[in-house]
């Protein structure tokens, strides 16, 4: 096999291309599931995997399939893979690097003439980002069997609209959920590529980090029903106000995740909505969605017990109605002991540096674990900003990125039972 040559340039190009599929005008990216954005940049990476000759299918949900055949059909292929749906007024490298740039990566492998001998597939994830029905990791939830389809198919979006009545405006219905699951090590291995979204690798200047542990993620509804009234005319004894109750809740996630006793424990009310959202009349109605997550289990479901008993004493004592909501509440996971040391032995050949990691935030590979064994390669990212028009890394730090991927791709696609050490 000749030597790799990843096209930096071309990836690049290929980086801004997809951001320009945005339902936002630019620098700003947003791509919420089957919307017009999201179909156009689907069909844009199922382009590219034509070209290069992949084997091209979807699923039930929308989930996005590319294999790179193997010579031993009898062996279970090794994946990799990540998202393109994209938050409200985010970025174009979170999640899109570890799509495009696995494509860079089977590119470079079959310019060099490698041959795998287990087929290489590429993942495309439906909504990893949960803005469409307010849980995240849709699509490799419902691979793993984390999310049963029964469920999925009654999740309603903020319209009312359900993910049976999307799946069938965007052309998906004619499969059934539950074809959707992957069988039990259908997979030999997954690794994701992704941006780190923190600044330890930028400030510690590493320019490879590898995962050996996901923090444990919680998402949660609130419902609040109040009174609602003429802001001159309603007394303040009177008063029962949901927006009031929400901002009293929203601090009691601040401070559960601030007194946990784990710094990893963060809590965030990212949605806040209230009724009638007029500036003369007393809030009636206030819906909150609140992600508290950890890498340690008991802190987090400590804090997660804190938050909902504040919510409870919060509501009984400002007299307005509670609905309290678990929408997902996840284990942390542990990667594979022995791609983590792939992963580390390939930068060694490279003369890269790397660190192990936790990933703080979650991937579809949380989800991956249920299948297969997995990690995640991240790279550095500007600032550690993400989910924000300025995120950023550089054409080199993907190509780092990429290159330690598609390395790492060779020999998990030459692996027969055990690791190969054979070098590339």
């Amino acid at each position: 096999m000749t030597p790799l040559a990843i096209d930096e340039r071309r990836l690049q190009r290929q980086i801004d291309e997809l951001a320009a599929i945005s339902e936002a005008p630019a620098p700003v990216v947003t791509r919420v599931l089957f919307s017009e954005a999201d179909l156009r940049g689907r069909e844009f990476v199922r382009q590219l995997s034509r070209d290069l000759a992949l084997e091209v299918r979807e699923d039930a949900v929308g989930n996005l399939f590319a294999r790179w055949p193997g010579t031993d059909a009898g062996l279970a292929p090794v994946a990799t893979g990540s998202h393109l749906d994209a938050i409200p007024n985010a970025g174009r490298y979170d999640g899109v690097v570890g799509v495009l740039g696995a494509l860079e990566a089977f590119r470079a492998l079959k310019a060099a003439g490698f041959r795998p001998r287990r087929a290489v597939e590429l993942i495309v994830f439906t909504a990893e980002e949960p803005t469409r029905f307010g849980i995240g990791c849709l699509g490799s939830r419902l691979l793993s069997g984390a999310l049963w389809p029964t469920r999925a198919a009654a999740l309603l979006d903020r319209d009312g609209q359900s993910l049976e009545a999307w799946r069938k405006q965007a052309g998906y219905a004619e499969k059934d959920l539950s074809t959707v699951r992957l069988a039990k090590n259908g997979y030999a291995a997954f690794v994701e590529l992704h941006i780190e979204q923190g600044p330890l690798l930028e400030r510690e200047n590493i320019p490879i980090g590898v995962v050996e542990k996901i923090a444990a993620p919680s998402t949660l509804r609130v419902d609040l029903t109040g009174v609602g009234g003429h802001a001159g005319a309603m007394l303040m004894p009177e008063r029962h106000d949901a927006l009031l109750a929400g901002a009293e809740i929203a601090l009691a996630v601040e401070q559960a995740a601030r007194h946990s006793g784990s710094a990893d424990t963060v809590g965030t009310t990212g949605v806040f909505r209230i009724e009638p959202g007029a500036v003369n009349s007393v809030p009636f109605h206030a819906y909150l969605e609140i992600d508290l997550r950890d890498t340690q289990l008991a802190t987090r479901d400590a804090a997660l017990a804190q938050v909902e008993s504040a919510a409870n004493e919060v509501c009984a004592r400002r007299g307005v109605g509670l609905k309290f909501e678990r929408l997902n509440v996840d284990a942390p996971a542990v990667c594979d002991a022995r791609l983590v040391e792939t992963i580390i032995g390939v930068c060694g050949q490279l003369g890269l540096s790397v660190k192990k990691m936790i990933s703080r935030a979650y991937h579809d590979t949380l989800f991956m674990t249920q299948v297969c064994p997995t990690t995640m390669i991240f790279i550095p990212c500007r600032g550690g900003v993400s989910h924000r028009p300025d995120e950023y890394s550089s054409p080199e730090q993907i190509k780092n990125g990429v290159t330690v991927l598609a390395r790492t791709l060779a020999k998990l696609a030459s692996w027969t039972s055990t690791l190969n050490n054979t070098r590339l």
